[in-house]
């Protein structure tokens, strides 16, 4: 704990950010949880945290990463209470249960083989690229929401970007080859061979 909890500059630190990062905040947890009421009610929720625990940031340029990382934590905390209670699974699905919220997610904004490819990737370099490429953070802003250093933040997301190249590939010769298949299959038929 880096500074001491003061109420009204907690106060006054959080409405500004409030101002300043509601939508943003709202956006990714829109797309996290393809819910927009819930996604209402946990931004709100965010940003209570971020006034109850002002005194763990670190630096005030660090704001944005922080509030990613604990409107991350208040999502991940209502999916772990739901999955609890309805038994549904982060990833992967379960038989006769509802899609995975990590499913919702990555339909919500993702079709085709970029969301095949990243379905592919580690989930911890999937949220890399997406933390990075969705929401624009910078280096520092990534490492901070992740809780790693700089350093590990950017290895990271070249390992994640590397393997989303591959997969991707993976996902162009796959469709490359079944489109083949068709078209041979196509001038069998027009042939008269069976």
């Amino acid at each position: 704990m880096s500074r001491t909890w003061d109420q009204d500059t907690a106060h006054a630190f959080v409405e500004k950010l409030f101002g300043k990062h509601q939508h943003e905040i709202y956006a990714y947890l829109v797309r996290m949880l393809r819910d927009p009421e819930l996604a209402a009610d946990l931004t709100q929720d965010a940003f209570v945290k971020a006034y109850r625990n002002y005194d763990t940031l670190e630096k005030d340029e660090n704001a944005r990463a922080w509030l990613y990382q604990i409107a991350h934590r208040v999502a991940l905390d209502e999916l772990r209470r739901r999955k609890i209670i309805r038994m549904v699974p982060w990833t992967g699905e379960a038989r006769g249960a509802a899609p995975s919220a990590e499913k919702l997610a990555m339909d919500l904004r993702l079709s085709g083989p970029l969301e095949r490819a990243l379905a592919q990737i580690p989930e911890r370099q999937r949220a890399a690229l997406l933390l990075a490429e969705l929401h624009d953070l910078t280096g520092l802003e990534l490492a901070a929401a992740m809780g790693v250093s700089h350093v590990a933040a950017r290895a990271i997301l070249t390992r994640a970007r590397e393997s989303l190249r591959r997969a991707l590939a993976a996902e162009k010769d796959a469709e490359q080859a079944a489109e083949a298949e068709i078209d041979a299959k196509f001038a069998a038929e027009a042939r008269g061979d069976r």
